[in-house]
């Protein structure tokens, strides 16, 4: 169980330190880095949350393709993820943070935790405690947040993109996983 859980954890927290360290570069106030702390707690802690509920009655209506469907969904995002270049609109994006009030704060919350969403639609496939995971996936948003704001500065950009592509490998590389088990589980049946 540990082990699946981590495979679940560790890309997000991968990603929310490129982003953070995006953000740490730009230089931002002790205030903000608390600020923007707690919105990746809020939001990539949430966001599978809400993913869960937006795949249970997908799930439903789908049958025994959920399965497949949401192991595709996981092998997506990290595919996406692998080949997404677009360095200057999540720099953009970690910089409206910092400062974003109201409505553009979810806008941009929602938008920084799309992995999280995914994960989320997905998380009935793991067999984990959903307890559990969210647990961990708010544990390593505040680590990963808190790091990435910290060094942002220190680190040069290859570094940040490299942890981005390790995510996204990590993520289809897990989707792949839960597809093939998923195979090997209907095969055996």
């Amino acid at each position: 169980m540990v082990l699946r859980l981590a495979a679940f954890v560790l890309p997000l927290g991968l990603d929310s330190f490129a982003i953070a360290a995006a953000l740490g570069a730009a230089g931002i106030t002790v205030q903000q880095r608390w600020r923007i702390s707690v919105l990746f707690v809020v939001f990539e802690g949430g966001m599978p949350l809400v993913g869960l509920a937006a795949g249970a009655p997908l799930a439903h209506a789908v049958g025994h393709v959920a399965d497949y469907l949401a192991a595709g969904v996981l092998t997506a995002l990290g595919g996406w993820l692998l080949l997404h270049d677009d360095d200057e609109d999540e720099a953009e994006k970690a910089g409206q943070l910092s400062t974003a009030r109201g409505l553009a704060v979810i806008g941009l919350g929602v938008s920084i935790s799309l992995d999280e969403l995914a994960v989320g639609f997905s998380l009935g496939l793991t067999h984990l405690p959903i307890a559990a995971v969210i647990a961990a996936i708010a544990i390593q948003a505040l680590i990963a947040t808190q790091v990435g704001l910290h060094l942002g500065t220190r680190i040069g950009e290859r570094i940040r993109e490299g942890a981005e592509h390790l995510a996204g490998a990590a993520l289809l590389l897990l989707g792949l996983y839960l597809l093939t088990t998923r195979l090997i589980g209907h095969d055996g049946s």
